[in-house]
């Protein structure tokens, strides 16, 4: 019966960190107030992480999770780039501004102090959804015959930039300034230039 339990602990731990992290922005988490928080002694939240590390890369395996596996199905079910890197970046936006404790992980100012680990873990997050981004913008000459109007190295970082300013506005300003505030017009502006017919060899 307490293997049972285990999986539903564990989460309930991580689901306290993250309402902390929302509720609590600017302050430092200590096992003991994530303890009294889940109602649980600090020896027994040590049984299910066995460091504050482990818990936030709890934090971290679920974000990936989530966004990746919502990334697959916008792969699978758009057709062109500028749409796919549109909703890629508004999917970030939206679950940032869903889920305020996991804006502050993926911001990283809530990891200063911690493990490198954590701020490497986070920063490969990001930039697998710049990589991503410029798989597609390459692949639009291929599928669209439509190639992006500067580099497309260049012009995911400057799509992913986007959006990881978003939410560090977000955090900096303790959640008053939304990630998707403004997002459709910008978004507007910056895809009505993202691509340009790709010249046709003579």
């Amino acid at each position: 019966m307490s293997e049972d339990r285990k999986p539903h602990r564990r989460e309930q731990i991580l689901q306290a960190l993250a309402l902390m992290l929302e509720e609590d922005s600017g302050k430092r988490i200590t096992t003991a107030a994530l303890a009294r928080q889940v109602g649980v002694s600090e020896a027994a939240l040590y049984r299910h992480f066995p460091s504050k590390a482990r818990m936030f890369e709890g934090l971290i395996d679920y974000i990936e999770e989530t966004i990746f596996a919502r990334v697959t199905r916008i792969l699978e079910d758009v057709p062109d780039a500028t749409t796919r890197c549109g909703t890629i970046l508004a999917l970030l936006l939206g679950f940032a501004e869903k889920n305020p404790g996991l804006a502050r992980v993926m911001g990283g100012d809530v990891l200063t102090g911690e493990t490198a680990r954590l701020r490497q873990r986070v920063n490969q997050l990001f930039e697998r959804l710049e990589m991503q981004l410029k798989q597609i913008l390459r692949e639009a000459e291929l599928r669209e015959g439509r190639r992006p109007t500067i580099p497309a190295s260049a012009a995911a970082n400057l799509l992913a930039a986007q959006a990881e300013g978003r939410i560090s506005q977000y955090v900096r300003s303790d959640f008053k300034r939304l990630p998707t505030e403004h997002w459709e017009d910008q978004w507007s502006l910056l895809s009505a230039h993202l691509l340009r017919a790709a010249v046709q060899p003579a």
